[in-house]
């Protein structure tokens, strides 16, 4: 498998460099390569083996999580749930889901349901509370960046996203059957949301449609996020930060037999928010491919329904 050409940036470097840097990369791949990002590695470590006790736990009791009619967006989804638009097959995966905790009262408690913990891991709440925020801390930092990139103020970002729908993702892709019947662990997909950030692709499988066609394989160095572009992003920017399709291959041989985990935070605009194409975005050469407008909250119902997670 041919690696994609993505470069390794640092989140420390000069705050104008990464922004052009970022900006870079996302324009030729959709997708950046982000180290020194400042979570700390040993809640990370922790975050990776609350996972995996959780995900050990009989079917039955983590069915007791998933809760019907929510559309995946807190909880537990049960293995073979989602499916990738325009898919036959289902995905071969399971996952969790971590959203913002919103106060009382709040309004758009209606469109961001209240969190589910587990009672088992004990623990598990406090890791996954603290991993949430740090993750939606890096998050606003990147997009301060993409700001600044796309000719907006560096703040931009800030309110349109602030108490966004952005969800944690604990994803466990359990050892594969002798034939999986042409399902892929996550078939070809774009993600909805502003940007992902992504810890766990150093296990090989995570792969990016190049615009020739070809897969090329994505090898992050060891701690480093995975962020990409969403489809709101893409909507947002007129496709010139391109939303690009991407997979998690199964394994071949003896790494067939193992489970692989990984961790995306996909951070999203509040759910209120009016997504409508930046004027810095259109011109005579990139005319408005969205004329009319769409909130985020119509955007992401529209595409759960599209993944099988909302009937």
């Amino acid at each position: 498998m041919t690696q994609a050409a993505i470069p390794v940036l640092s989140l420390a470097d000069e705050p104008e460099r990464l922004a052009n840097d970022l900006g870079s990369s996302f324009r030729q791949h959709g997708f950046a390569l982000v180290r020194d990002h400042g979570i700390d590695p040993g809640l990370i470590e922790r975050g990776w083996q609350f996972a995996k006790g959780f995900f050990a736990l009989p079917e039955e009791e983590k069915r007791g999580y998933f809760l019907p009619g929510g559309g995946g967006a807190r909880g537990y989804t049960p293995f073979g749930t989602e499916i990738a638009k325009d898919a036959l097959v289902h995905d071969l995966k399971e996952f969790w889901h971590v959203g913002c905790d919103l106060p009382p009262g709040h309004h758009l408690e209606q469109s961001m349901p209240p969190n589910a913990w587990p009672s088992r891991p004990p623990g598990f709440r406090e890791v996954f509370a603290s991993l949430y925020g740090e993750f939606d801390r890096v998050g606003a930092l990147l997009l301060q960046r993409i700001a600044v990139d796309l000719g907006l103020p560096e703040r931009w970002f800030d309110l349109a996203a602030r108490d966004g729908n952005s969800v944690l993702r604990l994803a466990h892709y359990p050892p594969l059957a002798e034939d999986p019947g042409g399902a892929l662990r996550a078939g070809p997909h774009e993600d909805i949301n502003l940007i992902t950030l992504l810890l766990g692709a150093e296990e090989a499988g995570l792969e990016l449609l190049g615009k020739d066609g070809e897969w090329f394989g994505v090898n992050p160095p060891e701690g480093a996020l995975v962020v990409n572009i969403g489809d709101m992003l893409q909507r947002l920017t007129n496709h010139m930060l391109p939303s690009t399709k991407h997979r998690v291959r199964n394994p071949q041989g003896n790494r067939a037999r193992f489970s692989r985990y990984s961790m995306p935070f996909f951070v999203h605009l509040r759910s209120d928010f009016e997504i409508r194409t930046l004027e810095g975005c259109i011109d005579a050469q990139h005319p408005d491919r969205y004329p009319e407008p769409i909130t985020a909250d119509e955007f992401l119902q529209e595409r759960l329904r599209e993944i099988g997670l909302v009937l």
